[in-house]
């Protein structure tokens, strides 16, 4: 038996509970830390605020650390079995709760060659849950920000967008979890973003406004945002819209491969929606490409020949086009209730050799969940206007019972308090 002495670390923010682990696990060997990967913790909590290769350089030059290796799950024992260490140094705060299953599966599998469990007094006064919701009130960055859609597509099975339009979602989008579930990122949708002032989803609302909005979302928030930018405009509009989107933080935009004036594709009627040429619409996205200045922000394709009628070969060509003309994702769109059509795309697109992610909005489909679109080789699901369609029947309820009531003490139930309302945004 060695005299290595293994410590899983997920090291985002460094503290001095960390480097007390470290220091104790010294005094028993050679320390090798087991760097989770952003996979591994994205599996279970949001992604890390910093990359592997960012924390793993940081962690190498912590006094005492050995070696640095990537942990690739949550489970310790692949890690474990090759290394075969001495000693496995944990804080005994997994000694209960959901970590409690996972401590006894070391043990046993250290029993094999006589290796031990140490646990480390947890350091009181220091919680990285804490630190991060301290991280997410201070906000973050431009460069930060549209770093983290990519980094979240290589991290997660699929990747979940939620729409928001105003500061307010934004919040919603941020903050709402169930257990270890939450959003992943943001969409601005043109539908919703046009529908909550009031104007049709015809393009009316410019991009100065839409980056106002994105400065109220931006200001709170710190998640990824995807911008519905409709067909893009003329590429000589397009080129300058996206570098300012750019510049702003936003991670990716979607373009979709019509023409001619705006009409929303969930309409039932599409005789009038025409599609772009694929030589065209190419060049819009190789145009896109070469006006950018990171290689992180990100141009996806919305493919609409479901919509007009083209059917799957088309849908097929163009997205092999698309991605020769340099789209960073493709967008399969239906307005079909049925999945037929989404997933006979997903199947022929697995066949594609150089393929970029897919991105689906399952509006109409939506008896569909995530696993099995995840399945079917979708890298990103978009829930598109899912915060506005529900708050309007309320704000409508709410109307209706004041002017039947004559006063809204009859409302009361169906609105939140004021006390939470001032308790929504921090008081600074």
């Amino acid at each position: 038996m060695n005299n290595i002495v293994y410590v899983g670390m997920c090291a985002d923010l460094i503290h001095h509970g960390h480097l007390n682990i470290i220091k104790e696990a010294k005094k028993y060997g050679e320390v090798v830390i087991g760097l989770l990967a952003d996979s591994a913790i994205a599996s279970y909590k949001r992604l890390p605020a910093l990359s592997y290769e960012e924390r793993k350089i940081v962690v190498e030059n912590i006094v005492g650390v050995s070696k640095v290796i990537p942990q690739t799950t949550l489970d310790y024992i692949p890690n474990i079995e090759k290394l075969k260490p001495a000693y496995v140094v944990h804080g005994d705060d997994w000694k209960s709760g959901v970590q409690k299953q996972v401590r006894q599966r070391v043990i046993d599998k250290l029993n094999e060659w006589g290796g031990e469990v140490i646990d480390v007094p947890y350091t009181k006064g220091v919680s990285s849950t804490k630190l991060h919701n301290h991280l997410k009130e201070i906000g973050t960055t431009p460069d930060i920000r549209i770093k983290m859609l990519r980094r979240l597509i290589e991290s997660k099975p699929i990747v979940r967008i939620l729409e928001a339009h105003n500061g307010l979602t934004g919040l919603i989008v941020d903050k709402v979890k169930v257990k270890h579930d939450e959003f992943d990122g943001m969409w601005l949708s043109s539908l919703t973003h046009s529908a909550s002032k009031g104007k049709p989803d015809t393009q009316y609302v410019d991009i100065t406004t839409v980056n106002q909005t994105l400065s109220e979302i931006f200001d709170v928030t710190t998640k990824p945002m995807i911008v519905d930018l409709d067909n893009g405009g003329l590429v000589e509009h397009f080129k300058p819209m996206i570098r300012s989107l750019e510049r702003l933080g936003v991670s990716a935009v979607i373009i979709e491969d019509k023409i001619g004036n705006k009409r929303n594709s969930l309409f039932e009627d599409t005789s009038n929606q025409l599609q772009d040429t694929i030589e065209d619409f190419s060049h819009k996205i190789s145009e896109g490409k070469k006006s950018l200045v990171t290689k992180d922000f990100m141009i996806i394709a919305r493919i609409e020949s479901f919509i007009v009628g083209n059917g799957l070969g088309d849908a097929i060509e163009r997205a092999q086009s698309y991605i020769e003309a340099g789209a960073d994702g493709i967008m399969i769109h239906s307005k079909s209730e049925s999945e037929n059509e989404i997933f006979s795309f997903c199947k022929e697109y697995k066949k594609i050799d150089k393929r970029v992610p897919l991105i689906v909005v399952p509006s109409t489909y939506n008896h569909i969940t995530e696993k099995e679109l995840s399945d079917m080789g979708v890298d990103i699901v978009i829930y598109a206007n899912h915060l506005l369609r529900s708050a309007y029947p309320s704000m409508v309820a709410t109307a209706e019972s004041i002017l039947e009531n004559k006063r809204s003490y009859e409302s009361n139930d169906k609105c939140l308090p004021i006390k939470q309302v001032l308790g929504l945004i921090p008081n600074d």
